[in-house]
């Protein structure tokens, strides 16, 4: 399988230009320079950078020039710590993985689609000489399995308009089902060269998520271990969370036994099949553990994906750097911090 080169060990900088309050305070504090050149320190080779549409947009659609500074400045501390950077948009206007009944007309109405298309022909426009640096990741999350042939229209097609402004640029997208593994065989391969595909792990949910009060039916009491009988997994699963949230059971509940690095690297095959089949390269965006998880199951389960990782020659990027209720540099971290740091 082909290898994205600079972009195997990561780290996203989540609630910087993304899902956080849009304020210059907050953009100006949040993330420094400090903080790129700690991440090089550690090891790693690029950074994942999410951004909300209205840091680069007003509300009618004209550009918002201050904000393509803070991108700018992002990829000028990466080429300082020799850094490479996904620039990921986050949600884009009328489309957002964190309301996605309300985010379905996106994908059927041209207004939006177009307006879409037009974000990444300036984002293209403005980022596209620094491809030796960026990768441009097309849209994060896409929740509605059965929007999978309209998503991989439009991908194609915004695609096909970044191409119009730069041929090789590295561009990358995912399939639906939050970026479920299991939809990659699902989308379909783009013309041209440069193209990735990419995933996001947070399996098993009931672990990863524990407590999250944001996780539909989730137990904010709930406390789990890694790892556990993978049918342990399952059955509370199933017993407490959302049918949205169970849409990727099936690929759970045939792994018998421990979960382990060979359950991941199971779970990761057709994806991996997929990517070698369109000659294209596989990487996981997100992947991580919710801060109310116990340190020591938090390591095991980074050791058990990591194994699967190099195994399989996925690069990914950890969700997150910093709070956001994952952040790999806040305090419930500390004691097995420099251990965490070996298996990103």
């Amino acid at each position: 399988m082909k290898q994205l080169t600079g972009f195997q060990r990561g780290i996203n900088l989540g609630g910087w230009l993304s899902q956080c309050t849009p304020t210059k305070e907050h953009y100006d504090t949040f993330i420094t320079e400090q903080d790129l050149r700690t991440i090089a320190s550690w090891g790693l080779d690029h950074v994942r950078l999410p951004i909300d549409y209205v840091l680069v947009e007003q509300e009618d659609g004209t550009p918002r020039e201050e904000g393509y500074r803070y991108i700018e400045t992002c990829i000028k501390w990466c080429r300082t710590y020799g850094l490479h950077m996904i620039l990921d948009v986050h949600n884009t206007a009328g489309y957002s993985f964190a309301d996605p009944d309300s985010s379905v007309r996106f994908f059927s109405d041209e207004g939006l689609r177009q307006r879409f298309r037009q974000l990444w022909e300036r984002l293209a426009r403005r980022f596209s000489p620094y491809k030796e640096t960026v990768l441009f990741e097309l849209l994060n999350e896409i929740v509605d399995p059965k929007v999978y042939e309209d998503w991989n229209q439009l991908a194609c097609e915004t695609i096909e308009t970044i191409r119009n402004i730069d041929e090789d640029v590295p561009v990358m997208f995912g399939g639906v089902g939050y970026n479920s593994v299991s939809a990659v065989p699902l989308l379909r391969r783009p013309k041209g060269d440069n193209i990735a595909y990419t995933f996001h792990c947070y399996e098993p949910i009931l672990f990863t998520h524990q407590g999250a009060p944001f996780t539909k039916g989730m137990p904010e009491s709930l406390r789990i271990g890694y790892p556990r009988p993978m049918e342990e997994y399952v059955e509370k699963t199933k017993q407490y969370l959302d049918p949205l949230t169970l849409q990727n059971l099936g690929d759970l509940a045939g792994w018998k036994g421990l979960c382990n690095p060979d359950f991941f690297s199971t779970y990761f095959r057709q994806a991996v099949e997929k990517a070698e089949a369109d000659g294209v390269a596989l990487y996981c965006g997100e992947y991580g553990v919710i801060d109310r998880t116990a340190p020591d199951s938090v390591v095991n389960w980074y050791r058990d994906i990591h194994t699967a990782f190099e195994k399989e020659g996925i690069g990914r990027a950890a969700w997150t750097y910093r709070q956001m209720d994952f952040g790999i540099t806040d305090p419930h971290y500390d004691a097995v911090r420099g251990e965490l740091l070996t298996l990103l």
